[in-house]
């Protein structure tokens, strides 16, 4: 009994604290959202590619609505933190199998951040399979890899659906992590779709560079397959009596680009505390989307229009009590992230030059995609929202979420907090808060089909539902404002990859 007693006086704490909140949750309304969400996710921005004039604009836009709000500048310099973006230019790319050189995309495709500046002569390849290495299957097993090119089919054996285009680049994602994690120096990704766009790809040039990839990754036909190997392909199933192995072979890659560096920023506003201003609840979102392609507009309205916009409005909700003498205890930190489409670029230039001490940051509240309903949702589809992380570094987090719940009554899922193949804890700007151990919580709505693409628009938003998600986030923030102490980091960092 002892031991539930300080589970019990925390939510006695919690529920006063958020009886005074209710009076200013009424900021965050679903006329406010929209009308910000109008210009965020409007023609005027172009998707808000990152290091483009539409970025730019949103970054002022959100800028001024921190100052209307009464927001101090989050950095020395202004409200806008800079940091650099690089744009890649390709300028030659040649890949020749046993003398044969190879047509791009006819033969081999890639995707542009994939590859690196390289040279590659290699005499030996490894055949995987399926490249699986999971709880039921280990396609590595018996493999040496170690600082060789991998070759491993697309799909799996037990898979016969089609998968929608995420879903495949989801799973090349996940085979490119098994290689990486088995020494592999690169991967062939042997894909029947062929002529192929690579997934994610962008068309035209120059590209935004991401993160440095996890392991220089190309896809072949069945065809090249044969040819790497030395013997006749026509198609995946000539491949799968292939015996996992070490192949000899020949095969040169040649890759060059040309590197531009541009500016990004993350847009920051300050409310301070009142009598804990030294300790801080930071709350992100990522403004920026995908931009333009073949001059057709993604428009990111849920990615993350919806979390740009609600963090707008948290923050006016918190300015108001902030005027009539109810502000929060600990600083506010509005944080509107960059380069997230890029590899969390801005949040991870963040995390190694934080304004605000790390170890003063109480937690990190994550608003990545809260407009809309996931497809054949298993729960109350129309009064959900999933929560990431919250049981990863802080015990008592969970049941602060918990106990800001009972003024909004959302269904909370905390479906992807255990064994995820989706890998959803590493994907969005809170990654970079918790891997320097500062505790989570990543408020997502789910995927769509209409992740990055033109139709994730404006028209497709459930306003209501999205501000009682906010109002979700706005009361446990609220909560980690004003209680006592901060939030005990009592479990292990258990660090991802990515």
């Amino acid at each position: 009994m002892k031991l539930l007693l300080p589970v019990v006086s925390l939510l006695i704490s919690a529920q006063v604290f958020s009886q005074t909140a209710t009076r200013y949750e009424t900021h965050i309304s679903p006329a406010g959202l929209r009308e910000k969400l109008n210009y965020i996710a409007g023609p005027e921005t172009q998707g808000r590619e990152s290091g483009t004039h539409g970025q730019r604009l949103a970054a002022a836009y959100i800028e001024n609505n921190f100052k209307s709000a009464g927001l101090l500048p989050g950095t020395p310099g202004g409200y806008q933190m800079v940091f650099p973006l690089h744009v890649d230019t390709l300028l030659d790319v040649s890949f020749t199998v046993n003398k044969q050189k190879l047509a791009r995309q006819a033969d081999y495709s890639f995707n542009f951040n994939s590859l690196p500046t390289m040279y590659m002569d290699a005499r030996e390849i490894v055949f995987a399979g399926y490249g699986l290495n999971d709880s039921s299957r280990n396609d590595y097993q018996g493999l040496d890899v170690k600082d060789k090119w991998v070759m491993v089919l697309e799909g799996s054996p037990a898979r016969s659906s089609q998968l929608t285009p995420r879903q495949q680049a989801m799973q090349f994602q996940s085979k490119a992590v098994n290689a990486r994690n088995n020494g592999a120096r690169g991967l062939f990704v042997v894909s029947k779709a062929f002529p192929f766009v690579a997934p994610a790809q962008t068309a035209g040039g120059p590209y935004l560079k991401k993160r440095a990839a996890s392991l220089p990754l190309l896809y072949i036909s069945p065809a090249v397959a044969g040819s790497i190997l030395q013997r006749k392909v026509d198609s995946i199933p000539d491949l799968q009596t292939v015996i996992p192995g070490t192949y000899k072979t020949n095969m040169e890659l040649n890759v060059v680009k040309f590197t531009k560096r541009l500016p990004s920023t993350n847009v920051i506003g300050l409310l301070p505390g009142t009598d804990k201003p030294d300790e801080y609840v930071v709350v992100t979102a990522h403004y920026d989307h995908v931009g333009m392609e073949g001059g057709v507009i993604h428009p990111g309205a849920d990615d993350d229009g919806s979390g740009t916009v609600s963090i707008m409005q948290i923050a006016e909700a918190f300015a108001q009590a902030k005027a009539e003498g109810r502000g929060p205890r600990r600083s506010m930190v509005f944080m509107a992230v960059s380069g997230e489409e890029m590899g969390l670029l801005g949040s991870e230039f963040y995390g190694d030059h934080p304004i605000f001490p790390l170890d003063k940051t109480t937690v990190n509240l994550n608003i990545d995609m809260i407009g809309r309903i996931t497809p054949n949702y298993k729960g109350d589809s129309a009064n959900y929202v999933y929560l990431i992380g919250d049981d990863r570094l802080s015990t008592e987090l969970a049941p602060l979420s918990d106990s800001a719940n009972r003024f909004v009554g959302l269904q909370l899922d905390r479906a992807f907090n255990g064994n995820d193949p989706q890998r959803f804890y590493e994907r969005s700007d809170h990654y970079n808060f918790a891997k320097h151990g500062v505790p989570i919580i990543f408020y997502f709505n789910g995927v769509h089909a209409d992740y990055h693409r033109p139709t994730d628009t404006i028209d497709k938003i459930n306003f209501d539902l999205m501000s009682k998600r906010a109002r979700l986030v706005f009361h446990t923030a609220w909560l980690m404002a004003n209680k006592d102490e901060m939030l005990k980091r009592d479990l292990p960092l258990r660090p991802g990859s990515r």
